[in-house]
C-alpha cells in the first residue's frame, strides 16, 4: 500500500514538473495581434551560392513541368535533368531526350497528394529546394531564381544562421527576425527580378534539411509572426556578435530611415557568451629580452617610431626594438556620441631600447665557367672586319640562353648592443586601421571592433570583439538569454528591438499552378532517368612526385571548376563536387594552381580548395 502511494506521488510530481515545459514549448500564437492581411505567398531568391556557370544537374522530387516553345513538358517524380549552356543557349537533357530550352525557362511546381515531398534537389546536395526554379542566361552564365513560400524559405535559413543545437527560444527569435527581414525585403523589391540573395548579403539560405527538427519547431511555433514599427514591417537586422554593445543602423550604413525600434545599449549577454568571437594580444609590463614582447606589439611600435629610430642611427625593424617596460595602455575617443564605446585611439606609454644594424657587403656571384671555357676575363674578344654581303630578308635573331646565375647567401647582419633610451615614450595611435591591423585584432571588414583594455598584475590585455555589423539582435547574446537565463523569444526580441511590436500574418499555403489532367497520367512506361552525377573513381597508381587530395574547401551544395588551363578564364571541363578524390600531378608555376586527374579526366584546379590525403 505504501509503495503504491509513493509511486502515485512520484508520478504526480513528474507530471507537475512537465507542465511548464509543455506550456513553454507551445506558445499561444493567438495572443499575438493579427495583421489585417495574409503573409506574402512567395519570395524570389537568387541562388548564387551554388556557383552555377554552364551546367545544372537537378533531381525533381515532386510534380514539375517546363514550358518550352509553347509546349508543356511534364516530368515524373524522381526525374533527373541536366541543363547545359552552349553558345548562349540552354539545352535540357532528360532520359533520351534533348531540348533547346532557349535563354529563359522555368521548372514549375504543381500540386501533389498531401504528405508527399514536392521539391527539387541539386546534384550531390541533400537539401530540399521547395519552389519554382527560373533559369535564365545572364552574362554567359546560368542564373537561378527560386520562388518559394515564406515559411518554406525559413527552413533553409534558420538552422544555418543559428545552430540547430541552440535553445529553442533562441531559434524562435531567429525565425521571427529572419521572417521579418525576408518579408520586408520582398515588399521593398517588388519591382525587381528577385527579392533576396542566398548569401550573407541578405540571409544564408541552403534549402531544407529534414534532420533539422529543432529549427522546424521554432518556425512552426512562430508561424507568421513578424516585427512591426508604426504599423509597418521592421527590418530585423542581426549579427553573430555585437561585442558587448548594440550599434545603430545609421552608424553602419548612413541611412536616414526611421529605425526607432533600434537603440544603442550595452549587451551583457553577448559579453558573457564564451563563444563570442574575440581577438586579443597580451602586453607584458616588464621584459628583459626582445622576444618577450609580442612581435605584433614591436611591429606596431617600431612602425610608429620608424623616423625617430632611423634619425638616431638605429635599426627601425621590430627585431631591433626591445620594449623594456609598459606603464600604461588605454583606449578612448569614441567614433560616435555617448553611449558609444567604439573607441578609435590607442595610447601606450613605454620605455624601450634600440640597437644598430650593419649589413655585411654582398659578395659578387662567382662566374660559372663550365659552359664557356673560351671566354677570358682579361683579353677583349677580337673579331675580324665583316665582309660586305648581299642584304637578305630580315629574320628573327636566335637568342643564346642566358647563363644560370648562381645564388649567393644573404649576408648575416651585424647588430650592436641594445641601448636604453633616456625617457619613456607615449604614443597615440589610431585603432583603425593601424593598431587593429598590426596587432592582429581585426575581425570584421567594417573597422568596427569594440576594443577594451584590462590591466593585470604583470600585463595589459587588449581585446577586440564584434563579429558583424552589431545592429539589432546578437545571435550569441540570444543563445545565452535562452539557454542560461530561460528567457522566451519575446523577451529576446524585446531586448534587441525595444521599439518593435509583434504581429501575426495569416499564413496560407502557397498557390501552385494546376495542369490539365491528361498531363498527370502516365500513358506508358516511365522513362528511365539519366543517373545523377557521382564522384569519379581514382584507381590509378600514383606517378612519381604526385599525391592524393580531396575536394573539401567548398560547401555541400557547391562545386569546383576543373579547367583546361591554370587560369580562371580557361574553359571549364567539368564541375567537381565535394569529397571528390583527385591525383595531384604537379604544382603549376601559376600561384595556387595544380594539375590533377581522375581515371576519367585531367585538368587544373585551385589548390586552396583541396585537402592533401595522408597515405596509410
Amino acid at each position: 500500500m505504501k509503495k503504491t502511494l509513493l509511486r502515485n506521488i512520484l508520478i504526480c510530481l513528474m507530471l507537475f514538473a512537465l507542465l511548464p515545459m509543455q506550456h513553454a514549448s507551445a506558445e499561444d500564437l493567438q495572443q499575438i495581434p493579427a495583421v489585417q492581411e495574409t503573409e506574402p505567398q512567395a519570395l524570389r531568391v537568387l541562388l548564387s551560392r551554388l556557383n552555377i556557370t554552364d551546367r545544372l544537374d537537378v533531381t525533381l522530387h515532386g510534380s514539375y513541368s517546363a514550358e518550352l516553345d509553347g509546349a508543356r513538358l511534364m516530368f515524373g517524380r524522381g526525374s533527373d535533368l541536366a541543363i547545359l549552356l552552349n553558345e548562349g543557349r540552354m539545352y535540357l537533357y532528360y532520359a533520351d531526350m534533348r531540348v533547346d530550352a532557349g535563354t529563359d525557362f522555368t521548372l514549375r511546381r504543381h500540386p501533389v497528394t498531401d504528405g508527399l515531398v514536392n521539391c527539387l534537389r541539386f546534384a550531390n546536395n541533400p537539401a530540399l529546394y521547395e519552389g519554382d526554379l527560373r533559369l535564365t542566361v545572364i552574362e554567359g552564365r546560368i542564373r537561378l531564381i527560386l520562388t518559394i513560400g515564406v515559411e518554406d524559405y525559413l527552413h533553409g535559413v534558420v538552422p544555418y544562421e543559428m545552430s540547430e543545437s541552440w535553445p529553442l527560444e533562441a531559434l524562435k527569435a531567429q525565425a521571427v527576425a529572419a521572417r521579418t527581414y525576408a518579408v520586408s525585403k520582398a515588399q521593398a523589391n517588388a519591382g525587381r527580378e528577385y527579392d533576396l540573395v542566398d548569401t550573407t548579403n541578405d540571409q544564408v539560405y541552403k534549402g531544407r534539411r529534414e534532420e533539422y527538427v529543432n529549427a522546424a519547431n521554432a518556425i512552426e511555433q512562430t508561424s507568421g509572426v513578424c516585427g512591426f514599427y508604426k504599423g509597418k514591417l521592421a527590418v530585423c537586422y542581426y549579427s553573430a556578435s555585437n561585442g558587448g554593445q548594440t550599434e545603430l543602423a545609421e552608424h553602419v550604413w548612413g541611412t536616414k530611415a526611421d529605425y526607432g525600434y533600434l537603440d544603442m545599449r550595452d549587451d551583457p549577454y553577448d559579453l558573457e557568451n564564451t563563444q563570442s568571437k574575440v581577438q586579443r594580444v597580451t602586453i607584458p609590463k616588464q621584459t628583459t629580452d626582445v622576444a618577450e614582447a609580442p612581435y605584433a606589439l614591436r611591429l606596431l611600435l617600431s612602425t610608429q617610431l620608424q623616423d625617430t629610430l632611423a634619425a638616431a642611427g638605429y635599426d627601425p625593424a621590430p627585431e631591433s626594438l626591445r620594449v623594456d617596460q609598459v606603464t600604461s595602455v588605454t583606449v578612448d575617443t569614441p567614433r560616435f556620441s555617448a553611449p558609444s564605446r567604439l573607441y578609435t585611439m590607442l595610447h601606450i606609454t613605454f620605455a624601450y631600447s634600440a640597437r644598430t644594424r650593419t649589413d655585411a657587403p654582398a659578395q659578387p656571384a662567382p662566374v660559372d665557367m663550365a659552359d664557356d671555357a673560351e671566354v677570358s676575363l682579361f683579353t677583349p674578344e677580337v673579331t675580324s672586319t665583316p665582309q660586305a654581303t648581299e642584304t637578305a630578308a630580315p629574320t628573327e635573331a636566335a637568342e643564346s640562353p642566358a647563363p644560370t646565375p648562381i645564388p649567393t647567401p644573404t649576408p648575416t647582419p651585424v647588430y650592436g648592443a641594445f641601448i636604453a633610451q633616456e625617457e619613456p615614450v607615449t604614443l597615440s595611435i589610431p585603432i583603425f586601421p593601424e593598431a587593429e591591423k598590426l596587432l592582429s585584432l581585426g575581425i570584421n571588414s567594417y573597422d568596427n571592433e569594440m576594443i577594451t583594455v584590462t590591466e593585470q598584475a604583470d600585463s595589459f590585455t587588449v581585446e577586440a570583439r564584434r563579429f558583424g555589423h552589431g545592429v539589432g539582435m546578437s545571435q550569441r547574446g540570444a543563445e545565452i538569454m535562452a539557454g542560461k537565463y530561460s528567457m522566451s523569444y519575446t523577451d529576446i526580441l524585446a531586448f534587441y528591438y525595444p521599439g518593435m511590436t509583434l504581429m501575426r500574418y495569416d499564413v496560407q499555403p502557397q498557390a501552385l499552378a494546376t495542369v490539365a489532367p491528361p498531363l498527370t497520367q502516365t500513358a506508358g512506361p516511365v522513362p528511365t532517368p539519366t543517373p545523377r552525377p557521382t564522384l569519379m573513381p581514382v584507381t590509378e597508381p600514383l606517378p612519381p612526385g604526385a599525391w592524393y587530395a580531396t575536394v573539401s574547401g567548398i560547401d555541400d551544395d557547391s562545386s569546383l571548376n576543373l579547367r583546361a588551363a591554370p587560369d580562371i578564364a580557361a574553359e571549364v571541363l567539368m564541375r567537381l563536387y565535394k569529397n571528390q578524390q583527385l591525383i595531384v600531378l604537379e604544382e603549376c608555376p601559376q600561384e595556387d594552381w595544380v594539375r590533377v586527374k581522375t581515371d576519367a579526366i585531367e585538368g587544373y584546379v585551385m589548390e586552396r580548395f583541396l585537402t592533401q590525403e595522408r597515405i596509410q
